[in-house]
């Protein structure tokens, strides 16, 4: 391990496209398969009333019906270990392109960047830093000429680990992300904002 301005990382941490449906399930999947959880398709799916109908097994094989065509987002590993997930995509084929709380900044064909998720036991090593950055590679790889986060900007408060996902603005602002934008939306009691960085 090596301590780069503070944070502690594991050199071995590598971040790659999500492409093994076993390793996103590990991530966002359930512990029972018939449980209903997010699976990361709150935001993924353009149609509300498909995110609500979707229950048990179904939100795993709606995954796997979007993993046929691309990554939906990428995969830390710790050796072969999954250890962390972060969802990246085309804004335009997510529900951020229609929300009506987080604004658009441009018309730009931009991506969306709203989940980042450590598995317990790999928290503090650095592994959200390692996939923000995957991402971003991810995306301009991917031809996107900006992407963008949703973080909360809570100011060095602590965050709820429930509502954690959508990131910090201070995690942002250190992957060179700066504030486009204002929403009107809240996690865990924080206004969100919009973080871009062109790519």
């Amino acid at each position: 391990m090596s301590d780069a301005g503070g944070i502690l990382t594991r050199m071995t941490i590598e971040v790659r496209p999500a492409t093994e449906f076993d390793d996103i399930r590990t991530m966002v999947g359930p512990k029972q398969p018939t449980s209903n959880v997010c699976w990361c398709l709150s935001y993924r799916l353009t149609s509300g009333r498909e995110n609500r109908e979707l229950r048990g097994t179904a939100r795993g094989d709606r995954v796997r019906q979007l993993l046929r065509g691309g990554p939906p987002g990428v995969l830390a590993y710790d050796g072969d270990e999954v250890v962390g997930w972060a969802a990246v995509h085309p804004r335009a084929d997510t529900s951020f392109a229609t929300s009506r709380k987080i604004p658009h900044v441009d018309d730009a064909d931009v991506w969306s960047l709203w989940c980042l998720r450590v598995r317990p036991g790999h928290r503090g090593e650095g592994i959200s830093h390692a996939l923000l950055a995957g991402a971003v590679a991810f995306a301009r790889d991917s031809g996107a000429p900006a992407i963008e986060g949703y973080p909360v900007d809570n100011a060095g408060e602590k965050v709820d680990l429930t509502m954690a996902y959508v990131g910090t603005r201070a995690l942002f602002e250190r992957a060179g992300f700066r504030k486009a934008a204002d929403t009107d939306a809240v996690a865990g009691g924080f206004p969100r904002v919009v973080m871009r960085l062109a790519l």
